[in-house]
């Protein structure tokens, strides 16, 4: 795959208090080379709390599913981290983050596996893993070995919990679950409404269960609510039924995109037109190979991110992603994690955190980091982290209009 990094496009549009950010490439040979040239003037920084000038990289491991039925999400993870830890190294001159990408294949066992290898290598702090289920075990490993955990896309909101040293980019599961159901009330889009949920994914659970409660706050009456499983979701039309049989005029999906194009296709067989609401896990929908996209027409979905967005950090981070990845669109998932990237940056550009630095060194240095800074990147601006490792952003809402995503109103 050819692979071009557009330089310095996100400097002036990635802020974490007074960091600035730019763009960049390097090899892990050079990598080597960097840190064999610098080892002086790495010494030197440390000893004078100059932390932006160290020259010993900071290790920087990852972890998701880049194969295996999740490998969607994980690919996009995988690019956006990438593409940020070139453009830092490029910016810089030198090489800031070595950084090492694992499989887990969406595998909670595989996740724990890939977490002991990159902590072999040396690494200092994790950004992932991707998914819920691996990132609850993988949270466990991180709270014994004081490693400091940024996941960019697992919310389900016991993976924050498991320790203070675990922090999460993106919404929490119960947050979108709240926030769908009072934008669905306070904008009247329906009073039946009929949910679809994964019972064997944390994510969707998290969801539901939240959206459950607050929806009955709000009143609105949920008339049907089908479940699948991770072993029985090949033909979601039964659930679909159900659901128009109830008379659900709003279908609320809090499950990823792929299993949506499944409904949104049993739908249109058979004449159903509800309102389709779901959450951040639908972004993605309109690059399905074989999807027809004109099904996805009025589908809304709570999101931080999206890649037709207007303002100038969205264009730019859109433009160097594409160009890398062949014309590829992101999708939330590579915004999160490029955020991911570019936060952990923030604060080795304040001298907060360095390569010569052990691994529970730069865990106590972030905590304090991330609690006492705000943070502005592709997923919104002025993003802030409480005590407990849950992120707070403004979320949006919007509509695939013409087969592009439009802000709600």
């Amino acid at each position: 795959m050819k692979k071009k990094i557009v330089s310095g496009l996100l400097a002036a549009s990635m802020v974490m208090s007074l960091a600035a950010c730019g763009s960049s490439a390097s090899s892990t040979a050079a990598s080597s080379e960097a840190a064999s040239s610098t080892e002086t003037a790495s010494s030197e920084a440390a000893s004078t709390g100059d932390a932006a000038s160290a020259g010993t990289p900071i290790k920087l491991g990852a972890i998701g599913p880049i194969t295996g039925g999740a490998a969607v999400y994980g690919n996009a993870v995988k690019n956006g981290e990438e593409l940020a830890v070139k453009e830092i190294n490029e910016a810089a001159g030198t090489t800031v983050f070595e950084w090492q990408f694992q499989d887990d294949e969406h595998d909670a066992e595989k996740s724990v596996n890939a977490y002991n290898t990159l902590k072999d290598w040396g690494m200092q702090v994790l950004a992932g893993p991707v998914t819920s289920t691996p990132s609850l075990a993988v949270a466990a490993e991180c709270v014994n070995d004081q490693m400091f955990m940024l996941t960019p896309s697992a919310s389900a909101e016991d993976v924050a919990k498991a320790g203070d040293n675990v922090f999460q980019m993106c919404f929490t599961d119960p947050n979108q679950g709240v926030v769908s159901a009072d934008y669905i009330a306070d904008k009247g889009l329906g009073t039946k409404i009929g949910v679809i949920y994964d019972a064997s994914d944390a994510y969707s659970t998290g969801i539901y269960g939240a959206f459950q409660t607050e929806a009955a706050a709000k009143g609105l009456e949920i008339v049907a609510a089908e479940s699948f499983t991770g072993d029985n979701k090949s033909d979601l039309s039964t659930q679909v039924a159900k659901c128009k049989d109830a008379g659900a005029d709003l279908l609320f999906l809090p499950i990823y995109y792929t299993e949506t194009t499944q409904i949104l296709s049993a739908a249109s067989k058979i004449g159903y037109e509800p309102v389709f609401f779901g959450c951040d896990g639908m972004d993605g929908i309109l690059a399905v190979d074989g999807f027809d996209t004109s099904l996805a027409e009025g589908l809304m979905m709570l999101c931080p991110f999206s890649a037709y967005g207007k303002d100038d950090t969205t264009k730019n981070f859109v433009a160097a992603y594409e160009a890398a990845y062949d014309g590829e669109t992101p999708n939330q998932f590579a915004a999160d994690a490029y955020d991911c990237v570019y936060a952990i940056y923030a604060a080795y550009e304040a001298g907060v955190i360095n390569g010569d630095m052990t691994a529970a060194e730069v865990c106590d240095a972030l905590k304090s980091y991330f609690t006492s800074n705000s943070f502005s990147g592709t997923t919104g601006e002025g993003q802030t982290w409480d005590a407990d490792g849950f992120v707070s952003k403004d979320p949006k809402v919007y509509v695939i209009t013409e087969g592009a995503y439009a802000l709600a109103d």
